[in-house]
């Protein structure tokens, strides 16, 4: 489902923009349309923040986030560089490492105020210890953001139990398109999307897709 949007290029997107924008995320959204889980050498990735912006501004995708580890430099960096009408929507983005029920999980939080203070504490480039999931979630949404639970499938705990968990604390979405054996092309994962698709609806969250790059292109994880 393709989306127009109209905004100020040098002005951040709401939450409330990218809200509308993932009711309209299905399976084909990713990687050509939208990708919201990006990573750069800010944080673990290969890849330059510029060039990764120039490859999304290549590709034609009309919306991404950079969700780096800890550190919204990435992000930063690429902002300075989308600068032309046309150029893709650049969300704010970050993923953050937090504990739900007793398992290390990655919250990922898009469409915050950056310059919020509530967010001090996780953009150091460090994991927080103890960091417990409620409170990431909480930060990110005091921010104005969406707060989103990561790759659900990729973690000892199963999803089924994660997905509930983490919607009981007032989470916002899942990443449900997702390539968990880094195909190529990119597509996402069916059994896994299936499943993640059931349990969003059942639990009424938003749904979001990304390649988790981590590589030189933005179309796949490696």
């Amino acid at each position: 489902m393709l989306i127009s949007l109209q905004r100020d290029p040098c002005q951040t997107a709401s939450a409330a923009e990218l809200r509308r924008v993932l009711q309209g995320i299905g399976p084909l959204s990713c990687p050509w349309q939208y990708n919201f889980h990006l990573h750069t050498r800010c944080s673990d990735g290969q890849m330059d923040p510029v060039e990764l912006a120039e490859q999304a501004r290549r590709h034609g995708l009309q919306g991404l986030a950079i969700t780096d580890h800890h550190t919204l430099k990435g992000y930063q960096q690429a902002r300075a560089h989308l600068d032309r009408p046309d150029d893709p929507i650049l969300w704010p983005g970050i993923e953050i490492t937090a504990n739900l029920l007793g398992c290390e999980v990655h919250i990922l939080g898009y469409g915050f105020d950056p310059a919020d203070p509530v967010l001090e504490p996780y953009i150091q480039g460090e994991q927080v210890p103890g960091l417990g999931a409620a409170e990431a979630i909480g930060a990110i949404q005091a921010a104005g953001g969406l707060a989103v639970l990561a790759h659900p499938f990729r973690y000892w705990l199963p999803a089924e139990v994660l997905v509930p968990a983490a919607a009981a604390l007032g989470i916002d979405g899942l990443e449900v398109y997702y390539a968990y054996k880094n195909p190529e092309p990119w597509a996402p994962s069916p059994e896994e999307t299936a499943i993640g698709e059931e349990l969003a609806q059942t639990y009424g969250l938003l749904k979001t897709c990304g390649t988790d790059s981590h590589g030189s292109s933005i179309l796949r994880r490696i």
